[in-house]
């Protein structure tokens, strides 16, 4: 018995060890913060952590608010969005009132790691010359242009509407168009009349040389410094003091242009971000192959469907038969989820994410999504039970009354099988509806086929995307087959759909 005590004890101590060894390390959805996030992944690894890196998820406070959270432990920011658009304090002048501003966060920050990336505003070289527009100044003349900015410029404190303060810039609000970045670059012309000819960029964007833009000079000097550096919880330093050492190992190494190269390893030469933090690093890195990454995603999508189709088939099966049974009761059931369906995908992933994580759950990654599933996938199964029981003719259930059937053995003998085709098919649109769904988890760090789907649009690759696009589809046919082979098990043959000759 001792011995057995002693192994569980060790068991014990070497479980709690490995826990204080795990750190996660969170990124942006722009390429350059990938990047980052890969080398942190890799220099904690090379220092015997077991790091996971949640890449591409969405903008600066959803990681912020997940980093204080403790959903993840890292994550790269700058200078000037942290003074600006997180503790939106302009008295913290220097670096370290912002580090001691931070700290009441129970936050640290390395030092800059050797670049600054600050946003600027890029037009092509070509109108830019024609219209003699060199400086942010200039766009005052030219009040009939068209800007296309990011989402996150429009609304952040040191985006558009203070630069449009700072600069006096006369462009009305229908000329101004908030939009996903990759597709603002895509979208940048030449035509005053019809296009959008400004658009927000970075000092170390490599699609600067890619569309040939000339960066406007901010002269009157509007953005901030934008040095880059690394956020990590103040618990690293004793849970994982390695991983906190390998952070600090970076300050200073990265200049302008090697990050700029690096970018441009990835979004000019299709290298990985990976590869790119691994060549920096001088490691040798294993890039997952294409069969790899797709096996990958079709796991994790799988996992996010299954778990909340499951949970809908039986939650929302016993609801039908409630709103069959219950009329009044019915009509409120079937409202509330008509108003659920109605909530466009993005903003319920949005408003489920605070509400778990004030529940104790981690609000990156699949629990969001699958909940978000499972409300979404209620409606049809509901309304198809509910249809497919309220169909069935009087004359049977006053039979099934006649022999003497109770109203539990009618309901499951009679009326459920009766009604089975029905809702089998509330069931597979269901599904399919999941599957394509699903393919938003990769805006919150959920895995499956939104990952390649998110990263394609990132760098503008439809090769990229159609790694998620085209495994969805073939699941979704995958997903209809199965169900077909499903309803020929349950429902009685002659139930079932004939096909028309």
């Amino acid at each position: 018995m001792r011995k057995v005590f002693l192994a569980l004890l060790l068991l014990i101590t070497t479980a709690s060890l490995t826990t204080a060894q795990e750190v996660t390390v969170g990124s942006k959805a722009f390429t350059e913060s990938v990047i980052l996030g890969e080398i942190a992944t890799l220099s904690g690894e090379a220092a015997g952590i077991d790091v996971t890196h949640k890449d591409q998820i969405g903008g600066t406070m959803l990681l912020w608010n997940a980093l204080k959270k403790g959903d993840i432990d890292a994550y790269p920011d700058y200078t000037g969005t942290i003074i600006k658009e997180i503790l939106k304090d302009d008295r913290l002048v220097d670096f370290e009132a912002m580090r001691k501003a931070l700290a009441q966060h129970k936050v640290l920050a390395t030092k800059p790691l050797g670049f600054s990336n600050p946003y600027q505003l890029g037009m092509k070289e070509e109108v830019a010359e024609k219209l003699g527009i060199r400086t942010i100044s200039d766009l005052k003349k030219h009040p009939e242009l068209q800007f296309g900015f990011s989402n996150e410029f429009m609304k952040r404190d040191d985006g558009w509407p203070s630069l449009q303060q700072r600069y006096s810039l006369p462009h009305p609000a229908d000329q101004v168009k908030g939009m996903e970045h990759a597709l603002a670059y895509k979208a940048l012309g030449v035509d005053p009349k019809n296009d959008i000819l400004v658009t927000d960029t970075y000092a170390t964007d490599p699609k600067i040389k890619q569309y040939n833009l000339r960066v406007l000079e901010d002269d009157l000097d509007h953005f901030p410094k934008y040095e880059t550096v690394f956020l990590y919880r103040d618990d690293l330093e004793t849970r994982a003091p390695a991983f906190v050492k390998a952070l600090i190992d970076l300050e200073g190494r990265i200049s302008n242009d090697e990050m700029f190269a690096l970018n441009c390893k990835v979004e000019l030469e299709g290298q990985k971000e990976i590869q790119a933090a691994g060549d920096f690093l001088n490691m040798d890195v294993k890039v997952p192959t294409l069969a790899e990454r797709i096996w990958r995603t079709t796991l994790e999508h799988l996992f996010l469907v299954s778990i909340s189709l499951l949970a809908a088939i039986f939650v929302a099966v016993p609801l039908g038969v409630v709103a069959t049974k219950k009329p009044k009761l019915g009509h409120v059931i079937l409202t509330s989820a008509e108003i659920i369906q109605t909530i466009p995908g993005l903003a319920l992933l949005v408003l489920l994410m605070p509400l778990l994580s004030n529940l104790g759950f981690n609000a990156i990654g699949p629990a969001p999504a699958i909940v978000a599933l499972f409300l979404y996938s209620l409606l049809p199964i509901i309304r198809n039970t509910h249809t497919g029981l309220t169909s069935i003719p009087p004359s049977v259930n006053e039979s099934a009354e006649a022999i003497g059937l109770s109203p539990w053995a009618q309901l499951w003998q009679v009326e459920l099988p009766l009604a089975s085709r029905m809702i089998l098919a509330g069931i597979k649109t269901t599904a399919a509806i999941n599957v394509g769904f699903a393919t938003l988890g990769g805006l919150i760090g959920a895995g499956g086929y939104g990952g390649p789907i998110m990263e394609g649009l990132r760098l503008d690759s439809t090769r990229i995307m159609l790694e998620g696009a085209i495994p969805a589809a073939v699941l979704a046919l995958v997903v209809k087959g199965l169900f077909e082979l499903v309803e020929r098990a349950l429902v009685p043959q002659g139930l079932r759909l004939k096909p028309i000759d």
